[in-house]
């Protein structure tokens, strides 16, 4: 059973197949698959079993199952043991746990509006 904090408004069961664009107001856990354009969520979890084939948008994003897409996630991204994850992520925080698949590029920061390797050069070039 589900505590409080785990509690999710949609689902995708471990026998369910969802295909197209997805919009989620709420929190969305995905144990079956799912593929598509976009899926935008305010706060997903991707179970062990979870395959996705999207590019995400989210405010959270917690992997434990597969994803074949983008990742872009207003606060954090958290990579489980069991994560495989093939496709670019841009977070604020980026929780990565030992075991994980990744491949990709990952930008990590506050304002991805100006150019993270930009800021850096800068820093970096400044005299002071």
């Amino acid at each position: 059973m589900l505590s409080k904090a785990d509690s999710y408004n949609s689902a995708i069961g471990g026998e369910s197949y969802f295909n197209g664009r997805f919009m989620v107001r709420g929190s969305l856990r995905v144990d079956g698959k799912f593929e598509g354009e976009v899926l935008e969520v305010e706060q997903l979890f991707i179970g062990p079993k979870g395959k996705l084939k999207t590019n995400i948008f989210a405010n959270i994003v917690n992997v434990e199952g597969l994803v074949i897409g983008n990742i872009i996630a207003k606060n954090r991204v958290f990579l489980h043991p069991s994560s495989k994850v093939l496709g670019d992520i841009k977070t604020k925080e980026l929780i990565i746990q030992n075991g994980v698949i990744l491949e990709g590029n990952c930008q990590i920061g506050n304002n991805f509006n100006e150019s993270p390797r930009e800021l850096l050069l800068a820093l970096f070039h400044d005299s002071a």
